[in-house]
């Protein structure tokens, strides 16, 4: 009867072993399962944050485009309006060198 005793108590024992290392391997295979579900859920909020970064890069440069096109539109019009006013200048300095002159020769007639 010990003997039987002893037998079922090896059975037990290596029964109990048995179950602790399926509990064990089973254990890992959750960890691991848990570790799959973290990294693709840091990889999905990676990929989700590079997008944002990436969007917002691309609104500031649109902007920064959409400034540097008015800045040379107000370039431009500045140029046109500047040779616009030297043109209007232009004819001023014509008309008063006009009548600087017409002065001379009216002071010239009456001189002599």
């Amino acid at each position: 009867m010990s003997e039987s005793q002893s037998r079922y108590s090896i059975v037990e024992r290596l029964t109990k072993q048995k179950l602790d290392i399926m509990s064990a391997k089973h254990s890992l295979t959750d960890e691991v399962k848990k570790a799959e579900q973290k990294c693709n859920s840091s990889l999905n909020l990676f990929a989700d944050r590079e997008k944002k970064i990436l969007n917002e890069a691309h609104e500031q440069i649109d902007d920064l485009k959409v400034e540097m096109s008015r800045e040379k539109d107000m370039f431009k019009n500045l140029s046109d309006r500047k040779k616009d006013k030297e043109d209007m200048y232009d004819e001023k300095l014509k008309v008063i060198d006009e009548a600087l002159n017409k002065i001379e020769e009216i002071s010239k007639v009456q001189s002599q």
